[in-house]
């Protein structure tokens, strides 16, 4: 998937954008990294109980201008998109991820569309 104005996670009824309010230094602040080639880049687990297991992981990528993202839901190994809305057994990865992008709306770097 290439880096877009909005987008979402494989299976997501939601679509989001990058907001307008997105700053460089709240992404450090969130624990995005830059990539080699100047994107920022976050990976976090979506396992409830251990931010240190390989359970699936969410990975948002930002465009060194910030002017577009990528957001994708992967296997541990980060390999694989996955959807993990159409399983009940994800019910806890769901929460989780839910709670990941509330925070980065509630923080400017997303905003529903």
């Amino acid at each position: 998937m290439a880096l877009a104005k909005t987008g979402s996670a494989l299976g997501d009824p939601k679509t989001y954008q990058v907001s307008p309010q997105v700053k460089r230094y709240t992404l450090m602040d969130l624990g995005f990294i830059k990539t080699k080639n100047g994107n920022f880049q976050l990976e976090r687990s979506l396992d409830p109980n251990s931010p240190f297991t390989a359970a699936n992981k969410l990975k948002v990528t930002f465009k060194a201008d910030l002017s577009a993202f990528q957001m994708d839901v992967t296997t541990g190994n980060g390999l694989k998109a996955l959807n993990i809305f159409k399983n009940p057994q994800n019910a806890d990865n769901v929460v989780q991820y839910n709670y990941i992008i509330a925070e980065l709306i509630e923080r400017q770097v997303l905003a529903a569309v």
